[in-house]
């Protein structure tokens, strides 16, 4: 499957802890930038960090899904599956609070998937999954 890169532009309070995480945790590219908003590579796709210095925190609200409450709104890329566990542990070796710990879902099924939640600096969430068989990405049974 060959896909178009998608373009993402959401808020942070802090243009250098975005850096910081999107370019040092996540290990994202970084292009263009001003004074106010920053481009990254993630996995190929551009996402835009805007600066909103009265921002606090992103809104909070949930869905419940397999036994987690995942929050909404959220991002992210769906990875294979060595990448996916090669990033889990990259991201627990450097501590990151997880929301929702990596783990597999929806066992057995045809949606199976690994998946994990966490944070940005800003509060934004961010979900990376890959699905076991990737030909499963929109299956409905």
């Amino acid at each position: 499957m060959s896909l178009r890169p998608f373009h993402l532009a959401f808020p942070v309070h802090d243009l250098a802890a975005a850096r910081a995480f999107y370019g040092g945790t996540l290990g994202c590219a970084e292009g263009r930038s001003s004074d106010s908003w920053v481009d990254f590579d993630l996995y190929g796709h551009q996402i835009v960090a805007h600066l909103d210095s009265g921002r606090v925190s992103a809104d909070v609200a949930s869905n419940p899904v397999d036994g987690h409450d995942v929050p909404v709104p959220h991002f992210g890329v769906v990875l294979g599956w060595g990448e996916w566990h090669a990033l889990a542990e990259r991201l627990e070796a450097v501590g990151t609070d997880f929301g929702i710990a990596p783990h597999i879902r929806f066992v057995g099924q045809p949606g199976e998937q690994a998946t994990m939640f966490f944070r940005d600096p800003s509060g934004n969430a961010l979900e990376f999954k890959a699905f076991r068989d990737p030909a499963k990405l929109f299956a409905t049974a």
